[in-house]
């Protein structure tokens, strides 16, 4: 009911008593939950959703929507207060670039889903729409139950996911607009649906996520589990990698959202932003020289080594701690955005179901939004052995080689050490331009000569009169043969190099391919079915 001025004797005043009116029922808003429920949820150590949103984005940019929508309650006919819809969204700027944020506010009925038709945020939300449409990045605040059980008040059940307005399909809003999603308190139900549907995802250390939460699985399983032994961190991120990274505050959290726009583009139909860089292009580090051991048995910092090779501080490390034989980061050369994979030794290297998972959705991630992909490879093939058997490493694996076949980025692989089998070949752009630059440690073959020799050779060893001794012979000629002068005699290698061009080397050609990258804006079709 309105506040709107009498005919008779106001119109003087104009539309002063409605404009006192918004005024009103936007402080009703901006008081969330209440002072009381505020004061806990900063107790428990989190800050509500309107001060996470002014932690992210440039100061006085955020512009809300909807902040009128809510529960009035009058007396006499008059406005006495509101409760406002447990989600705040609207749309701001980080770095001067436009973009939509949005988040439940657990002050009021615990974040738990908005029941009327068209919602603000979640499943149907305005929010989602905005950001297709507009076609600007998408940031969800994820801290919220979802919805609860069925509803006295409505008399009827409504099947899962259902709004009087659907709203923008997921898959389209993913294949347009960079999607983050942080998780900062509790997600479950549909909140953490959404915040496992997006680009990139992270979660503050103490916050939880999960299906459904302790007392479902109490009642369902038996199961007596403490929220942080569901979902917390040690669940999400590193063993199950539902979530991407873990920040250890609310506020570095804000920092890594921010970092993770600056390389990705508004939309798909244009370019990752370039940044201006004061690292010389022709840098070249001595270190690289000797960071490959002669000895193939012994592992080395491939981290060190990327870091030496890119922009120097530009590196942004995604799922550091899940699929660790892998590394995937996004960085930089000559201020132009990159994607870079590493097999880690210091982890074995091998390709295995997790690192095939993490690789995959990396790979995807970088041909939407046009980021060049440079792998550097010391792959000495798939996992091997029962348990990676029983894991499904030959169907994660060829799900990782599917992403690389579907991609259109250019691609470039620096084989710093072996490259093997076919995990070597989730590195290699066989149906793209196939441009291979090796160090002159690399060695590579579908077999390593260790182990291959006793495997392809085993009739040859067995009759002769030293087996041991022939097969020794065979390694070493195998050895000879295995040069990587030889393949780069042959063009089977496009460049040797030496370690220290490395940096040089790539920024060129980074430099130059932007050319084609820009012939290939906008959405990209998936054909075939992944394996």
């Amino acid at each position: 009911m309105s506040m709107r001025a009498q005919q008779d004797g106001n119109a003087d005043a104009g539309w002063k008593p409605e404009a006192e009116e918004i005024r009103l029922r936007r402080k009703f808003a901006e008081a969330m939950g209440g002072e009381e429920a505020v004061r806990r949820h900063h107790e428990r150590g989190f800050l509500t959703v309107r001060e996470r949103i002014a932690g992210i984005v440039d100061p006085g940019s955020f512009q809300e929507v909807g902040q009128l929508t809510g529960k009035g309650e009058y007396v006499d006919g008059k406005l006495a207060k509101v409760v406002p819809a447990p989600y705040v969204m609207g749309i701001a700027e980080i770095d001067g670039r436009p973009v939509a944020i949005g988040g439940e506010d657990t002050t009021v009925r615990g974040g738990t889903s908005w029941g009327h038709g068209r919602r603000k945020g979640g499943q149907g939300g305005f929010i989602d729409d905005l950001a297709c449409y507009y076609r600007i990045p998408l940031i969800r605040l994820i801290d919220g139950y979802g919805g609860g059980v069925a509803s006295p008040k409505r008399g009827y059940t409504v099947f899962p996911g259902h709004t009087n307005d659907p709203g923008v399909n997921v898959a389209e809003l993913l294949g347009m607009v960079p999607v983050i999603s942080a998780v900062m308190g509790t997600a479950a139900g549909g909140p953490a649906l959404r915040a496992v549907m997006s680009h990139w995802s992270v979660m503050v250390k103490n916050s939880v996520i999960f299906a459904s939460g302790p007392p479902i699985v109490e009642r369902g399983l038996g199961q007596k589990l403490a929220k942080e032994n569901l979902g917390g961190p040690q669940i999400a991120v590193e063993t199950a990698g539902t979530i991407d990274n873990v920040a250890e505050t609310e506020d570095a959290c804000f920092r890594m959202i921010r970092r993770f726009l600056s390389y990705m583009p508004q939309n798909v139909w244009e370019l990752p932003p370039v940044l201006p860089c004061d690292d010389p292009i022709n840098r070249c580090e001595d270190d690289l020289i000797r960071i490959v051991p002669r000895d193939r048995r012994k592992p080395y910092n491939m981290r060190g080594l990327i870091e030496m090779v890119v922009d120097r501080g530009s590196t942004f490390e995604i799922q550091a701690t899940y699929g660790r034989s892998a590394i995937t980061c996004l960085a930089r050369l000559g201020g132009y955005p990159v994607g870079i994979i590493a097999n880690n030794p210091m982890v074995g290297g091998r390709v295995d179901v997790k690192s095939s998972r993490k690789q995959a959705h990396f790979i995807e991630l970088c041909d939407r939004f046009h980021i060049p992909l440079i792998f550097f490879v010391d792959a000495p093939g798939f996992m091997i052995g029962k348990e990676a058997e029983a894991a499904g490493i030959l169907r994660e694996g060829a799900r990782a080689i599917y992403a690389k076949c579907q991609a259109t980025v250019p691609i470039i692989s620096v084989v710093t050490r072996k490259c093997y089998g076919m995990g070597g070949g989730v590195a290699i752009d066989k149906y793209g331009l196939d441009f291979k630059v090796a160090w002159p440690s690399g060695e590579w073959g579908s077999l390593a000569v260790e182990g291959g020799v006793a495997a392809v050779y085993r009739r040859e060893i067995e009759s002769a009169p030293d087996p041991a001794r022939r097969e020794r012979e065979i390694e070493a000629e195998l050895h000879r043969i295995s040069s990587p002068f030889l393949t780069a005699e042959a063009f089977a290698v496009e460049d040797l190099i030496d370690p220290r061009e490395t940096r040089p080397y790539l920024c060129r050609f980074v430099k130059a391919m932007q050319g084609r990258l820009r012939t290939e804006l906008g959405p990209k079709a998936r054909i075939g079915v992944r394996p």
